[in-house]
């Protein structure tokens, strides 16, 4: 599947915010408003689209990649590449996980090939977890928000 990036649109933005996920992925979704529909426009995010302009997911580069209350746990010490992706509902769990990310991947490294990279992952996501572990992606740190734990992870 041919993949594609563009910048983030008002379309696309309100679809991601849309997008509802199952339980335990539920944590992920998120609700359309005027203040996220202007997080996405104005921070770092792109959209990944196939061939015929569908849209697969989204991935964010910077502060929007990172979880706030993170901050206070120092989960954000080191100055490092943030990257956060998304995947349309419907695509998740269908085997596209690594095309998708190693596509992603490419891209942020073609852009910037000077710091490591990290990401955030809920810690229940083992399905994620599995597939960063593959690009080579090593877990640093715990943190909690609420009852979710999140773990940091870099690819050196």
């Amino acid at each position: 599947m041919p993949l594609f990036i563009k910048n983030m649109n008002e379309e696309f933005a309100a679809e991601i915010l849309n997008w509802k996920y199952p339980a335990p992925y539920d944590l992920y979704n998120n609700e359309l408003n005027p203040v996220n529909i202007k997080e996405m426009l104005e921070d770092s995010y792109y959209i990944v689209v196939d061939e015929n302009d569908r849209l697969v997911g989204y991935f964010c580069i910077g502060n929007a990649a990172k979880v706030p209350i993170g901050i206070e746990f120092g989960a954000y010490a080191e100055d490092l590449i943030d990257i956060g992706i998304g995947m349309k509902p419907e695509l998740t769990g269908q085997g596209y996980g690594f095309t998708f990310f190693s596509f992603i991947l490419e891209y942020v490294q073609d852009n910037d090939r000077n710091l490591p990279l990290r990401l955030t992952v809920a810690q229940f996501n083992q399905r994620a977890i599995r597939l960063y572990k593959k690009f080579g992606f090593v877990k640093i740190m715990e943190f909690n928000k609420e009852s979710t734990v999140f773990a940091t992870m870099i690819k050196k």
